[in-house]
Formats: structure tokens, C-alpha cells, sequence
């Protein structure tokens, strides 16, 4: 899950990862115009765009206790051995829908150990409890046996092959990391405390990316340079359930089925 920031005594906005997947899927239906190139396969890309964290579903539907906060444990405040088994579970459920999806599925979880294929200074790998890294290592070799084994498949298809050409194939993958991140600052952060922030290596094309930049307007608005989405002025949204911590011996999941399911809403625009 995903606990969102909040002022000192405020209720938290607690989102589940479907509902930061969803809000990553609003950002790669609306991406592409005359600058930057939509996503392609658009049918494929769409879904594993709203499912990348699929394995979570369960995790989240616990909605175990953190003892340090009261909330659901907050993303990376997971306990590990429940992280590591979403990189799992995230790519063979995709699979589920197509092998391509299974494809950047795993690539994407692969990536978030390992500085998203060097596009990031965030090393997950690094920051692992000794006792931790041969798990996560196995898990990562599997991951990447898994992409081969899948790279190949889509290779020997005349539909597919095109697909997983390797500039292309990145293209896909960087699109998203973008709709992912960019989901997260809205997710992660009350907009009261939302700031400037760029992102680097987004793909105008296969082979040519550039940095967007995000800037709070204020009254929900939010500035984006340059604009890689197809309407100006575009809406989104994204649903959670306020909560406040929850004393000990509670049961965390029980309270937060209890909240309403509310939105947040916010519009972006060209700078």
C-alpha cells in the first residue's frame, strides 16, 4: 500500500497499489501527441500498465499493521519477504494476459532492484540487509531467465517480433517508469507538499528521450514541460480511504474497509 502523507493529527490517504495502477493507466491512455510517440502496443501496454503491481493484491487486502505508525505498512516499510515475493507474482500474473505483458512486468520489477536499468541513481540491490541479498538475488536471476525465455517466444512470432526489438522494447519500458513515478508523486505526497520535480530518459520516440518537468500551479493544477499527453487540460483521478493510525491489538483492515472510498483529482497542463 501506499500511505500518503498528511499534516500532524490529519487522517492519511491509504491507496492501494490497483489504485496507483489505475492512476499509472490514466497517464498511458492520454500519453502521446505530435511530439511524443503513444504507446505501442496500445492494447498490451495498456494492461500491463494497470496491472505492473498486481502482485501486491493480496498483500494490500491484509492490510497489515505497521507498529512504527499504526497505518498500513507504507510501500518500500513492507517486511521484505513480502516485497520480494510481488516481483513474482506481478510478472506471472500478467502472464496471464499476454507474454509481452509478463515481459515488462518482470522488467519492471527487475528494474526497480537494479537502478531501473541504470536510469536511476536508486539502487534497491544496495540498500538490502545482508541476509536479504541472496533471496533477492535468486529472485532477480529467475527474473531475468524468465525475460529470455520470453524475448525469444515474441522474437519467433512475425506479430510479436517487432515488439521486443531492443529499442522499442525500452521505449515501452521507460513509458512505464514514467507513468509510474509521476503516479507516485501524486500517490506518495498531500498536495500541500507537492514540489518542481523533473523526470529524466522519457521517450519522445525509440530513440530519442528528453526530461519532463511537473510544477504545482496551485487549485490542483499542475504545469508539465514539455506536455507529453493528448489533451491539455486533462483530468485524472485516484481513489483511497482516509484512515488514522490504528491503536494496537486492532484490526487495521477491518477500519479501513469501514472508510469511505474517496478521490483526489488534480489537472495537468501545458506549460
Amino acid at each position: 500500500m501506499i500511505v500518503q502523507t498528511a499534516d500532524e493529527g490529519a487522517k492519511h490517504f491509504v491507496i492501494t497499489m490497483d489504485q496507483h495502477t489505475a492512476l499509472s493507466g490514466q497517464f498511458a491512455e492520454h500519453f502521446g501527441n505530435d511530439e511524443f510517440e503513444s504507446i505501442k502496443p496500445r492494447e498490451q501496454m495498456l494492461k500491463v500498465v494497470t496491472n505492473h503491481d498486481i502482485g501486491w493484491r493480496e498483500l494490500d487486502a491484509a492490510a497489515s499493521r505497521d507498529p512504527a505508525t499504526g497505518l498500513p505498512y507504507n510501500l518500500v516499510q513492507t517486511p521484505f519477504e513480502q516485497i520480494v515475493a510481488t516481483s513474482k507474482l506481478s510478472p506471472d500474473a500478467n502472464g496471464g494476459t499476454h507474454p509481452y505483458c509478463e515481459l515488462i512486468s518482470s522488467m519492471h520489477c527487475w528494474g526497480l532492484y537494479n537502478g531501473r536499468y541504470g536510469m536511476s541513481d536508486k539502487v534497491l540491490l544496495d540498500m538490502l540487509a545482508d541476509e536479504n541479498r541472496v533471496t533477492a538475488d535468486t529472485m532477480l536471476d529467475k527474473e531475468k531467465a524468465r525475460q529470455d525465455r520470453l524475448k525469444e517466444k515474441l522474437k519467433a512470432d512475425p506479430e510479436t517480433a517487432e515488439w521486443v526489438e531492443e529499442e522499442h522494447l525500452f521505449q515501452n519500458y521507460k513509458q512505464l517508469q514514467f507513468f509510474d513515478t509521476l503516479a507516485l508523486y501524486f500517490n506518495c505526497v498531500q498536495e500541500s507538499e507537492r514540489q518542481e520535480a523533473c523526470y529524466s530518459h522519457i521517450p519522445m520516440s525509440a530513440a530519442k528521450d528528453t526530461n519532463v518537468d511537473i510544477k504545482p500551479l496551485g487549485d490542483g493544477t499542475y504545469s508539465i514541460s514539455p506536455f507529453p499527453f493528448d489533451t491539455n487540460g486533462v483530468e485524472m483521478s485516484f481513489s483511497g480511504r482516509y484512515l488514522a493510525p490504528v491503536d494496537s491489538g486492532d484490526d487495521v483492515r477491518e477500519q479501513l474497509e469501514a472508510a469511505p472510498v474517496t478521490t483526489q483529482s488534480f489537472r495537468l497542463v501545458a506549460a
